[in-house]
C-alpha cells in the first residue's frame, strides 16, 4: 500500500529540513506524496515542486494556520491551495507583521529575566523567514538558557511561561474563507492536541464542519489505535473526510520521523484521492 505524509514543514517556517531536502527524505521512505504545511507562508512550495518535477512524488501545496475557537488557539491546515493567490499572500504579510509585533515582545519580556538575546540574532536563527517560538528555542538552547525544546517551552514559551506572548490571528471565519478564496479545502489539525473534554471536541467538530472545514486529521503520529478511531468516528458523524500527516519539522522534533511519525504512522495514498474529490482543480 502507498504511503503519504500530508502534514509537514520547511525551512520557510519552523522545520530544519529545506524543500530538496524534504523531498529527498520523502523519496528515500518511499512516499507517494507530501504536503508541505508550513505556518503562515507558501514560500516553500514553488521550489518544491520545481525539486520534484519528474521525480516519483507528489507534491501539495498547503499552509498551516492558527486560529482561535472559543479560548482555544486550534490549528487549521489549507490542502490544495493557489499557492500564488494574491489575497492570500496579502494575508500573509499581515501575519508577517504580526508576529514582528509578537516577536519584539517575546525578546523585551525574555530580557526582562536576565536572558541576552537580540531580536536580530532569532532573525538570524530563522535564515531570515517566518519565525516562530521554535526559533527562539533554538537561539536559547545555544545560548546554554536551556538543553531542550521541551525544556525551553516549558520554561519561557509555553501558553503558561514566563515569556509568551499571544500573537494576533485571523478569525476562524477569515481563515476558512481565505482557504477556500485560495482553492484549498480546511483540515482540523490534531483535535486531540486542544485537550478538550471529549463533549467540547464534538461540539467544535460539529459547529468547524457548518463553517467550512472539510476534513480532520484522523491519522497523526501522537494518536494511539484507538484515538484514531475516536477521531475517525467523529469525522463520520460529521460527514468530514479524513486526512493525516507526521507533522514532521526535523530537528525541531527529534524523534519524530516523515511518514512514520514516532514509528507505526501510516497514512494510506487513498486518503489522498479522496480528498482530491472536494477540490474542483485538481
Amino acid at each position: 500500500m502507498e504511503q503519504i505524509d500530508l502534514h509537514t514543514h520547511t525551512t520557510y517556517s519552523d522545520g530544519t529540513f529545506s524543500p530538496k531536502e524534504l523531498i529527498d527524505h520523502a523519496l528515500e521512505k518511499n512516499l507517494k506524496a507530501i504536503a508541505i504545511t508550513d505556518h503562515d507562508t507558501t514560500e516553500a512550495i514553488e521550489p518544491a515542486l520545481k525539486y520534484a518535477k519528474g521525480k516519483n512524488i507528489e507534491i501539495i501545496s498547503g499552509v498551516e494556520f492558527s486560529t482561535d475557537y472559543k479560548e482555544n488557539e486550534i490549528h487549521i491546515l489549507g490542502l490544495f491551495i493557489d499557492y500564488k493567490n494574491k489575497n492570500l499572500l496579502t494575508k500573509f504579510n499581515e501575519i508577517k507583521e504580526n508576529r514582528k509585533k509578537r516577536n519584539n515582545l517575546i525578546v523585551e519580556k525574555l530580557n526582562n529575566l536576565g536572558i541576552n538575546i537580540t531580536y536580530n540574532e532569532v532573525i538570524n536563527e530563522s535564515g531570515g523567514k517566518i519565525i516562530t517560538r521554535a526559533h527562539f528555542a533554538r537561539l536559547l538552547i545555544k545560548k546554554g538558557y536551556a538543553d531542550t525544546n521541551e525544556q525551553c517551552f516549558k520554561k519561557y514559551l509555553d501558553k503558561e511561561a514566563k515569556a509568551f506572548v499571544k500573537r494576533k490571528v485571523f478569525s476562524l471565519y477569515e481563515t476558512i474563507d481565505l482557504i477556500k478564496q485560495s482553492g484549498g479545502i480546511a483540515v482540523l489539525a490534531h483535535p486531540l492536541q486542544y485537550n478538550l473534554e471529549k463533549n467540547e471536541l464534538d461540539k467544535m467538530v460539529e459547529f468547524l464542519s457548518k463553517k467550512g472545514v472539510s476534513a480532520i486529521e484522523v491519522i497523526y503520529s501522537k494518536y494511539t489505535k484507538e484515538e484514531m478511531e475516536y477521531i475517525g468516528n467523529i469525522a463520520k458523524k460529521y460527514n468530514l473526510k479524513y486526512s493525516g500527516g507526521s507533522d514532521f519539522h526535523g530537528l525541531n522534533k527529534p524523534k519524530l520521523e516523515l511518514g512514520n511519525g514516532y514509528g507505526d504512522l501510516f497514512v494510506p495514498y487513498s486518503i489522498l484521492e479522496n480528498l482530491k474529490r472536494s477540490v474542483t482543480h485538481v
